[in-house]
């Protein structure tokens, strides 16, 4: 699976909100459109920050100008491609300000960079494909010289 990691700049109780008024009866995860598996992480209690790179989180809390103490984690199954569905969960998500962070890039994306398709370090939000193209599958060139 993919993930993304959610930071709408909304209260705990207003950010459990938007997913239970658009996937009612589900939580723990919520599912949405067969692809995205939700789940709602604190730092206090939880996991979130746990295994994160230092730079990563100094890059998160410098785009929102805080730390932020709870995120809502977004799985993507590998059955599809799921951008189309995460560039709508972030549009509900994200209305109020916010971020969200891929496992691809190093930016905090902000709802008008997702839904303008901005390009940084040469990805856009959730670029599985550029990535893998970039940075896991090796060129042609290199495989033939082991």
């Amino acid at each position: 699976m993919r993930t993304v990691f959610m930071f709408p700049a909304t209260g705990r109780d207003e950010t459990i909100a938007m997913p239970d008024r658009r996937l009612p009866a589900q939580r723990d995860p919520w599912i949405m459109e067969d692809a995205l598996h939700i789940d709602i992480d604190d730092e206090p209690t939880g996991y979130l920050f746990r295994g994160w790179d230092p730079e990563d989180v100094a890059v998160l809390d410098a785009a929102l100008g805080y730390h932020p103490a709870r995120a809502l984690q977004v799985n993507v199954t590998g059955r599809v491609d799921g951008t189309a569905e995460l560039h709508r969960l972030a549009a509900l998500l994200l209305e109020h300000g916010g971020a969200a962070y891929d496992d691809h890039s190093r930016h905090a994306w902000t709802l008008r960079e997702i839904e303008e398709g901005t390009v940084i370090d040469g990805l856009r939000f959730f670029d599985f494909r550029t990535h893998y193209e970039r940075f896991v599958r090796k060129p042609a060139s290199d495989e033939g010289s082991k």
